[in-house]
């Protein structure tokens, strides 16, 4: 097979969430327990750092994986979804796997994969387990997709654990409250391995301490090792003024990710990389932190994070997509001058919109549109239900035709945002 045959083969003959929602979903760690068993184990070839949460691992895991590569680490990253290209799910120092390495995979493993009806999901974690030991990578950040108990990549045992945060979020997979989904998370945590929780909270505190009792690991606070103190939009970025709890050391850090939400994961990432210093085999510099953070999303390539893809009129995407992420975006959007506010969404059918679309601000003209994809939700239901809390606007059947649309209404001092879905972000930026 060449790479795009390659391609279809992943994306059609096996199940991928992304493109088929629930139904794609295969708890469970058997299949790619047995999977990588007959590669090797390639996961146990390097240290790992293990990232969960409802919102910001994207965020902190390239964070952390860009200090690690400026501390002088060959440093694997594992995330999804990708938003143009497949192979942006597995980088090993900033660099996405090539292609030719994504066909050898499949050629060499495609039978047992069959045998076993390994998910898309499981496929990629171990295609990245795979590359990574090939490749001498010496820490890899690895990413959740979804949850963390069942999820395919907690055959790992890292070094640290972290959880950003928990929201509600795949209520129908995860469970319908707050302590359910947490103890979900909290299913990564491994026996004497610490955790670290990005930002606390008493509703789901609990389920998280029960687990980590049960594996006998630390609870490591964030917000209980490093204070934020200033916050400072600058130009491609922002700065901050953090502040360390033990010894009331200041730092002062650069980040090349905008949104004011961003100084959560910065909090996170930095009481992260403080634990990996201090109680891992890892060193891991001040200098290598400040380098680190001041170009996480050059060092990574990361995309979708309150990027600004155009002036005059100021235009913004974010793939924030659950209540919790669109919570924030409502917040930024409010805290950004504009005139008027223009907002192409689309959004998937499985979303909770009864919980999403009240968050969003009333006052804006909507373009309500559909990505092409077998899971998005068709603009005109989209636009019946969002009218219902209150928002108004128009449709476009497809986001190029929602995207020209805004830009034809919108003033140079207006702004346009794009979100709702990964979808919809990733067809703009196109």
């Amino acid at each position: 097979m060449n790479y795009t045959q390659t391609l279809e083969f992943l994306f059609q003959a096996l199940p991928a969430y992304e493109t088929k929602g629930a139904t794609a979903y295969k708890p469970g760690l058997e299949r790619i327990a047995a999977f990588c068993r007959h590669m090797g184990n390639p996961q146990r070839n390097f240290f790992t750092v293990h990232v969960a949460g409802t919102n910001g691992k994207g965020s902190v895991s390239h964070i952390i994986a860009s200090v690690l590569q400026q501390a002088g680490y060959r440093t694997g990253l594992f995330t999804s979804p990708h938003l143009a290209d497949f192979r942006e799910r597995i980088r090993i120092d900033g660099e996405m796997i090539p292609k030719q390495k994504v066909v050898n995979f499949v050629d060499k493993h495609h039978d047992k994969m069959v045998e076993l009806g390994l998910s898309f999901f499981e496929m990629t974690a171990a295609m990245a387990f795979d590359f990574f030991a090939q490749s001498d990578v010496e820490v890899a950040v690895i990413e959740t997709g979804l949850g963390g108990r069942l999820d395919a990549t907690n055959i790992i045992v890292p070094i640290v654990s972290v959880i950003t945060n928990v929201g509600l979020e795949h209520t129908d997979l995860l469970g319908d409250t707050l302590p359910k989904i947490a103890a979900e998370k909290a299913g990564i945590i491994k026996k004497s391995i610490p955790v670290v929780v990005g930002e606390s909270d008493v509703r789901y505190n609990p389920a998280i301490e029960q687990a980590a009792t049960a594996n006998k690991s630390k609870v490591v606070y964030a917000e209980e090792v490093f204070a934020c103190e200033e916050q400072h939009p600058k130009e491609n970025g922002q700065q901050f003024r953090l502040r360390r709890a033990r010894d009331n050391r200041p730092y002062e850090i650069e980040l090349d990710l905008a949104g004011d939400y961003q100084r959560r994961n910065i909090i996170t990432a930095a009481a992260t990389i403080d634990f990996l210093h201090e109680e891992t085999p890892l060193t891991i510099s001040r200098r290598a932190f400040v380098e680190g953070t001041r170009h996480a999303a050059a060092n990574t390539s990361l995309l979708g994070r309150w990027q600004r893809i155009a002036d005059a009129p100021l235009t913004v995407c974010d793939t924030g997509h659950n209540a919790h992420g669109i919570a924030y975006v409502a917040e930024q959007l409010q805290a950004t001058p504009h005139a008027k506010l223009y907002c192409v969404v689309g959004f998937v059918r499985d979303k909770d919109l009864a919980h999403i679309l009240p968050l969003l601000p009333r006052d804006a003209h909507y373009i309500f549109t559909a990505a092409q994809s077998h899971r998005a939700l068709p603009a005109a239901e989209l636009a019946a239900k969002a009218a219902i809390y209150g928002l108004q606007g128009e449709t476009a059947n497809t986001v190029p035709e929602a995207l020209a649309r805004a830009r034809e209404l919108a003033a140079p001092e207006d702004m346009i945002f794009i979100g709702g879905s990964t979808y919809v972000v990733a067809e703009a930026m196109e």
